[in-house]
């Protein structure tokens, strides 16, 4: 494997943050992520919502223009047709959950030509101001994971039972699944292209917060460099929580279906390439 040793440019980097009636959150998160980092293109993957959260984009003073048309996005050069930081909106007619609208996003973002892309939550759970530490993670790393169970991570806003909840899942993901990342289930991840392309998050198989998992799963067992960064994850104040009962159940049922795959050697998530290296 080819180390990571190089810096990737903020003007080569899209940050992907699938929507779903975050008309009260979409705005500032643009805002954020623009001020934390002014170079970076970013891509809001809307599914239909209702609320009006693609008119409050497609109104944001860095909207470039709707990347459905076949001639609209950025250039090959990751720059956009009217340079750096600006603002694109794909619009997906069916709500058909988050691993989808990530697995669009990615897609779109291999199509034009960007060298790192970084995944976040509409919703202000995710500090935008450590995007720039995930950007600095890969220029040694393959993956990098914005974690709140490493040394300087947390949570806020969080009751106890949530806390417990979380901790357990993760544990239980690195029990079943013998990973040795500490935020399994993490959302927050900078990926640089080439693992993106070697992962194949574009066409993983699950959705949901499980489709967070897989995507880790599938690093590890590639043999890809993954850095956990700290980050404090605060629960949204503005909006509904996507997570559900089937979402769970959908996460639980498939980490014991892939361990038992590998065990009876009837699936791997890619070919083996080396032993995995993580760090925190």
């Amino acid at each position: 494997m080819e180390p990571a040793d190089r810096a990737v440019p903020a003007a080569r980097t899209l940050v992907v943050i699938p929507t779903y009636n975050e008309a009260g959150n979409v705005t500032t998160v643009l805002d954020r992520v623009r001020d934390a980092v002014p170079g970076v293109d970013i891509l809001v993957v809307d599914d239909s919502s209702p609320d009006g959260t693609a008119r409050l984009v497609t109104h944001h003073p860095a909207h470039l223009g709707s990347s459905s048309g076949p001639d609209a996005g950025p250039t090959r050069d990751g720059t956009g047709t009217c340079g750096a930081g600006q603002v694109f909106l794909l619009s997906r007619d069916v709500k058909d959950g988050l691993g989808a609208a990530y697995r669009a996003g990615f897609a779109w973002a291999l199509t034009h030509g960007y060298d790192a892309v970084v995944q976040m939550d509409a919703d202000l759970s995710h500090p935008a101001d450590r995007v720039p530490a995930l950007l600095d993670a890969l220029g040694s790393a393959d993956v990098a994971v914005g974690s709140r169970y490493v040394d300087g991570g947390g949570v806020s806003n969080w009751s106890v039972s949530r806390r417990l909840i979380s901790r357990c899942g993760n544990l239980y993901v690195r029990l079943v699944l013998g990973l040795p990342v500490h935020d399994t289930t993490a959302g927050f991840k900078g990926f640089r292209r080439d693992a993106l392309e070697r992962i194949g998050a574009a066409t993983s198989a699950s959705n949901g917060y499980c489709f967070q998992v897989e995507n880790t799963w599938r690093a590890v067992r590639l043999g890809l460099t993954v850095r956990e960064v700290p980050i404090t994850f605060t629960d949204r104040t503005v909006g509904t929580s996507k997570m559900s009962g089937p979402i769970v159940t959908e996460a639980l049922a498939r980490v014991l279906v892939w361990r038992w795959q590998e065990l009876t050697h009837r699936a791997r998530p890619a070919p083996s390439v080396g032993g995995h290296r993580a760090t925190a």
